[in-house]
């Protein structure tokens, strides 16, 4: 893989440099943000942690990447700034944080109380009377137009002034 900077600029007021960048990937997919952290930080001769991935756009088919990378010259400082999803993305994927690995944490929780739910499975279960009681929607229509059609036009009016 090859790197080629489009744009840089430096940014005082946030203490960082701002980085246009394209990877050159031919013959294989579009690198992950951990594998163009690493290229810029090897680049811009700095710390991983220093380095941020704001975006990665391909196009469809193609064989270069343009990148978005933000360089900090503190870390502390980054983590301030840096918004808590971009630093989830820059992670590796068994450190990110996920909502749906807390949901999945959640759930072992409720599984403790399923052996006394099996116990209730011996007693013959009762069929809810709500199901029961509910009539079936097709019994219930009503026609909603009416089956006779409308009546037809009336004929054209004789004393209508004619061109001639």
């Amino acid at each position: 893989m090859s790197v080629e900077i489009i744009a840089e600029h430096v940014n005082p007021l946030l203490g960082r440099k701002d980085a246009k960048l394209i990877v050159h990937h031919e013959g294989s997919g579009t690198p992950d943000r951990l594998a163009i952290r690493k290229i810029a930080s090897d680049h811009f001769k700095t710390q991983q942690d220093k380095v941020y991935v704001r975006s990665v756009h391909t196009r469809t088919g193609g064989s270069s990447a343009v990148c978005q990378v933000e360089i900090y010259g503190d870390s502390k400082l980054a983590d301030k700034i840096v918004p808590a999803y971009i630093k989830n993305r820059n992670l590796p994927k068994e450190q990110r944080v996920s909502r749906k690995k807390g949901a999945e944490e959640e759930k072992p929780a409720p599984a403790a109380p399923k052996p006394a739910a099996s116990e209730k499975k011996a007693e013959p279960a009762k069929p809810a009377p709500a199901k029961e009681s509910k009539p079936a929607p097709a019994e219930t229509k009503t026609p909603a137009k009416p089956e006779a059609k409308p009546a037809a036009k009336p004929p054209a009016r004789p004393d209508a002034k004619q061109k001639t």
